[in-house]
């Protein structure tokens, strides 16, 4: 299905150079999509599409600040003039946005309309999912999952960039691409933290663990036992690449906001992911591979799920992924990448990995791999 709809179409990707991004990169790259690319920096110093030279296989890329200058922006869409865009530009920290809240705003509400307004001025139909993230939920601490009709909100300033940038989405498709003159549309989705090779991000359990066990040293971690929807980064790009072809065919979609997550057998506690992980990576025993802390250094919200059902019941898309098949996926790229040098070898084990993520969902007989 993917390959009819985004073979030699133009495909614009902002935060390219992040972890999700990367990946979608890499996928789009395999269906016949000319790719281009508009990124502020990576965001680690270790990062995938530096290591895998990422910006060297791609049509453009364009390292800019989206929230800094509307009219760069707008002069590189207009290049550019994508047949689809895929936002994925942010600060996606919450960390970071407790020691830099203004820029966590401006980044992630600010940027977000600044593309917006871009691709709505553009003189062709254009099909745009605009990524957002599960803590765009208030989130209440209830056991059930939240779902697209659920309040917007947050208790820290990252949150509620998110739920902002969800305000924004929402203002703009009704004022300008409800009825745009070229059939323009836009989207929103919806997905929280995901793991899998390629990711450094800062306070973020898997790149701790495997760069603290690369140096033979064991891994500290906080909280063990507090439980995660743990997603791989394929899971939600899948549901991008869905939503996106379902937009392109049906215009009765646009406007309208989906969640992508994984089931609850995901539900683990980080000691369960990191036991997963160190037997994987080739602990014989688990405890070898951890020692525990305690600390408070910034409020993080318990358990946030998403109800997917929206998804399920209209994309025809679920999690593909076991919880040890995710684990599995994340450990041995990894692995990989600590024991070669080879950059094309690390970036061919990335596209394996998505054909192995395709093949799995063949298997199921998943609608969106016809």
């Amino acid at each position: 299905m993917f390959e009819n709809i985004f073979n030699q179409k133009k495909v614009l990707v902002t935060g390219n150079s992040g972890f999700k991004g990367s990946w979608l990169t890499l996928w789009l790259r395999n269906l016949g999509s000319e790719v281009h690319g508009i990124s502020y920096m990576p965001p680690s110093k270790t990062n995938m599409f530096e290591s895998l030279g990422i910006e060297n296989k791609i049509e453009s890329f364009h390292k800019l600040n989206i929230a800094e200058n509307q009219y760069e922006v707008n002069k590189i869409v207009n290049i550019i003039n994508p047949d689809f865009v895929f936002h994925l530009a942010a600060q996606p920290l919450v960390s970071v946005s407790y020691q830099d809240p203004l820029f966590t705003i401006k980044t992630n509400v600010l940027g977000t309309a600044n593309i917006l307004s871009s691709i709505k001025d553009l003189k062709k139909e254009v099909t745009s999912v605009i990524i957002t993230s599960d803590k765009c939920y208030d989130n209440l601490e209830l056991e059930r999952g939240y779902n697209e009709k659920d309040l917007l909100g947050g208790k820290d300033i990252y949150s509620g960039s998110k739920g902002a940038a969800e305000l924004i989405i929402k203002s703009f498709y009704n004022s300008f691409f409800k009825n745009h003159e070229y059939k323009s549309t836009v989207v929103s989705a919806r997905a929280g933290n995901v793991i899998g090779g390629g990711d450094w991000g800062k306070d973020r359990i898997i790149p701790d663990a495997v760069t603290s066990w690369n140096k033979n040293k064991k891994l500290s971690i906080r909280n063990p036992l507090s439980t995660r929807p743990w997603q791989h980064v394929l899971e939600p790009i899948s549901g991008y690449l869905t939503l996106a072809s379902k937009l392109y065919l049906d215009k009765n979609l646009n406007g309208e906001n989906f969640n992508f997550g994984p089931n609850g057998t995901s539900n683990k506690t980080v000691k369960d992911l990191i036991d997963k992980l160190s037997k994987r990576w080739g602990f014989k025993e688990e405890s070898d591979s951890y020692s525990i802390r305690h600390t408070d250094d910034f409020h993080e919200a318990g358990l946030l799920q998403l109800d997917c059902s929206k998804a399920n019941n209209i994309l025809n898309w679920k999690p593909n992924l076991s919880f040890d098949q995710m684990i599995n996926l994340s450990a041995d790229w990894y692995k990989e990448f600590y024991d070669t040098n080879d950059l094309e070898g690390m970036v061919l084990a990335s596209e394996n990995q998505i054909k192995n993520y395709i093949k799995i969902a063949k298997g199921k007989n998943y609608s969106w791999t016809k």
